[in-house]
């Protein structure tokens, strides 16, 4: 098992990272790729969580010791696999999240993609008083700011629709924004933001 990778972030996609180490190039699955927009060709830290599967290996990625915590937390939740964890984590405010586990707030979490009724439950029951000290991970200071493209909208659209959101939900989004110009982190912010409230 991994703790973490250090090495040069070579590339950005909708649904991961590559961070190249000695030659070799690691796909690392993060919830929020764009997030790291600023640091193309700068070497990163990633702490990693590894899934084996028959059919494949996976690497997943995070900024912190305290997102990997909350991942490992959501994951161990019956219903909840390492996809629909990172859709979760994405949002910008886990305070959101740790509140309405502690206050039984079932629609809430509802709201977050492959999320139905009875995992919702299942969260509050197996999660509640779990985040103490962890509510601050995604409230880090980070410089996010990168270049704006014209093909920041689309970008943010595919890594929304990567993490499970609804082609209806993100055409009432993109409409939101057209004409409007943004980086391509600002927008999954600020789509998230809408999307869960």
């Amino acid at each position: 098992m991994y703790e973490y990778i250090k090495g040069t972030l070579s590339k950005i996609t909708a649904k991961y990272i590559v961070v190249e180490v000695s030659g070799i190039g690691y796909i690392i699955h993060v919830a929020n790729p764009y997030s790291f927009s600023n640091q193309v060709n700068q070497t990163i830290k990633i702490y990693l969580y590894q899934v084996v599967r028959e059919d494949a290996q996976l690497l997943y990625g995070f900024h912190s010791e305290e997102e990997k915590t909350i991942f490992l937390n959501l994951i161990s939740v019956t219903g909840i696999g390492p996809t629909s964890a990172l859709a979760i984590i994405a949002a910008d405010d886990n305070e959101g999240l740790v509140a309405a586990i502690d206050n039984k707030d079932i629609t809430y979490l509802m709201k977050f993609p492959k999320i139905g009724k009875k995992t919702a439950q299942q969260m509050i029951l197996d999660l509640a008083g779990k985040f103490v000290d962890n509510t601050t991970t995604n409230k880090e200071k980070r410089d996010t700011k990168g270049t704006t493209t014209n093909h920041a909208l689309d970008e943010a659209m595919e890594a929304l629709n990567a993490l499970g959101y609804k082609a209806s939900e993100l055409k009432k989004i993109r409409a939101f924004f057209e004409g409007t110009s943004e980086t391509t982190q600002d927008y999954i912010k600020a789509s998230l933001k809408m999307l869960i409230k």
